[in-house]
């Protein structure tokens, strides 16, 4: 008999502008957006750069070890959407990446204790699969 749990969370949809952002993360590698004219990193990924205005966009990939530090966090006691209920608490934090401190990435923080969480706290990349083909990028701390 199985006892498989079903994903409750939302799933991110794909779409048109950030399909090669998740198809990565599918498969535990970090690609970001990047402008083909002034070459600056565009995340979350749309349809033209931010920075120039320019349409012409390419997609770099960044790999499987991504570490960065936190920027920013917050710590949520509560759930704001059903399927949250037993991550509580929920560490969210804006990550600055290493390799391009300019991106900040947006995801939680997990097998963490929420009380030793720090700006500037060193984390490196892991990725959850939610489903069989689908998997999220969240952080851990690189401190161990």
């Amino acid at each position: 008999m199985s006892t498989k749990t079903e994903y409750e969370k939302p799933i991110p949809l794909k779409n048109g502008d950030n399909q090669p952002y998740w198809d990565a993360a599918d498969q535990h590698e970090l690609k970001l957006q990047k402008c083909a004219a002034c070459r600056s990193f565009i995340h979350p990924p749309g349809p033209a750069c931010p920075t120039c205005g320019n349409p012409e966009t390419e997609w770099e990939l960044l790999g499987s070890d991504i570490s960065a530090t936190v920027y920013s966090y917050v710590v949520s006691y509560r759930p704001f959407l059903p399927g949250f209920q037993h991550d509580l608490p929920t560490i969210i934090t804006v990550a600055s990446l290493d390799a391009a401190p300019e991106v900040k990435l947006m995801a939680n923080i997990i097998n963490c204790d929420a009380k030793t969480v720090k700006i500037g706290m060193p984390l490196k990349m892991t990725w959850v699969d939610i489903t069989e083909d689908r998997a999220l990028p969240q952080w851990v701390s690189a401190k161990e």
